[in-house]
Order: C-alpha cells, then structure tokens, then sequence
C-alpha cells in the first residue's frame, strides 16, 4: 500500500492561478487525487486545468475576498478530502507607509478570504468529509522577519494561530489541520521582489539558504505528504521548508 496515494479523494486548491497553488494542484493530480481549483483568472486557471494529469477534475473561477465568490464556489463543490490554501498576497512597504488601507486588502487577501471559505465549508452543508487534511501554506518569514514585510509576515502569522485552534476544534471529527512554511521559493511572487527591489536582493536571498531557493515542486510533494495517510496522526504543526 502507498500511504501517499491520493486516489478516490477530492481536494480543494486555492490560489491555483499560478505559483505555489498551481504545482500543488499538478502534484496532487500525479498522486491520483481528484482536484477543484479555483482562483480569480479564469484563463490561466484553464491553463492549470490542462496541466493536471488525467482525472475527475474541475476549475471555477471566484474571488475568495468577496462573500459572493465564497458562495459560488461552494455551492457546487463535493464533500471534500483535503484543502490546500495557497491564496495570499506580498505587498511590502516599510512601517512607517502602512495604512488603514494596506491593512484591509493584506488580510483580507492573506487571512480573511481563508477563514471565511473554511467557516463556508464547515457550515449547514458540512462539504469537509471526516479525517479530511487542511493545509495552510505559510512562510518561513513569520520565524525570520525582514525590513519591509510587517502586514505580509502579520498575516501569515494570523493564520498559523487560526490553523492550530482550527486543529483543536475539529480534532473530535479527525479533521486535520496544518501549515507548511517555505522558503523563497522559484514563483512569480520571487520574480516580482527582483522587479520591485533588485536582482542582488534575490541573490542575498538564495545565499542565505544553504540549499539554494526551493522549487515549486517541494512544497508541493510536501502539501501531498499533510493530504495523504502518511501524515494521518499528524494535526497542528508547522512544517518550516528552509533549504537550511
């Protein structure tokens, strides 16, 4: 038996537009798993959809921000195995230009449309099957700060405490819930700090990892290990992907 094998189950994808939540959308459908991916860009999430290996998967398109989008989506899913929340934003700024404003759109992005969709999904019509896998994607930076991150990191925090109080609560159903916490990693969200600040900046990056920048591919095997039995007695942990 393959304790990784995500046959017959049915996972949610967030953010699978591109970056992080597309691989682990691709990853996941290697692993036999059943994927519904969503995201706001309709045309690059059909594009994610052509990536995935053959299967019973499905794409709609919503905005998580919008209680509207919420309802969308989950009024047409499945009871589900697993859920993979890999919708965020990385708007940096220094301190002293955070405003009431920045504020609103970090969380509302990074934590509020996460927690809104899980309440949805844990509601009257119970769409999370028992013993179903939540895996948060967090960053490393919540534990190594830097100049410039404060809603970015705030946020990512917020939602490493909401996912280990979810894990207490729903422990009684064997509902699981975990964080996994990477690294600067090779996605569109790496390219854009090389655009906003400077090449050097990455390349100070990548060497204070010892083992380089990560793949997209590594957090995604990592997301298949919290969603299979593999990980089956493991609930409120954070799992820090570093490269050292």
């Amino acid at each position: 038996m393959n304790a990784f094998d995500l046959t017959g189950r049915t996972i949610l994808v967030t953010g699978a537009s591109s970056g992080l939540g597309r691989q682990c959308a691709i990853t996941i459908s290697e692993y036999g798993g059943n994927v519904i991916i969503t995201g706001r860009n309709k045309e690059r999430l059909a594009e994610t959809l052509r990536m995935l290996k053959k299967g019973d998967h499905q794409s709609i398109t919503a905005d998580l921000t919008d209680q509207n989008g919420i309802s969308s989506l989950t009024d047409g899913l499945p009871k589900l195995n697993g859920v993979v929340y890999s919708i965020g934003v990385s708007d940096l700024s220094p301190a002293r230009f955070i405003t009431e404003e920045t504020i609103t759109k970090t969380f509302k992005i990074s934590y509020e449309a996460s927690v809104l969709l899980t309440s949805r999904l844990l509601g009257k019509k119970k769409l999370m099957n028992d013993a179903c896998s939540l895996v948060f994607i967090s960053s490393i930076s919540t534990r190594y700060p830097f100049v410039g991150g404060a809603m970015y990191i705030s946020a990512k925090a917020a939602l490493e405490a909401y996912a280990r109080v979810l894990a207490l609560e729903l422990a009684p159903k064997g509902i699981r819930s975990n964080c996994i916490s990477p690294a600067f990693v090779k996605t569109p969200m790496l390219d854009e700090t090389a655009e906003n600040y400077s090449q050097e900046a990455v390349k100070k990056i990548e060497e204070r990892q010892v083992l380089g920048l990560g793949e997209p591919e590594d957090v995604a095997n990592t997301v298949v290990f919290f969603l299979s039995d593999a990980s089956k007695w493991i609930t409120a942990t954070n799992l820090i992907l570093g490269g050292g």
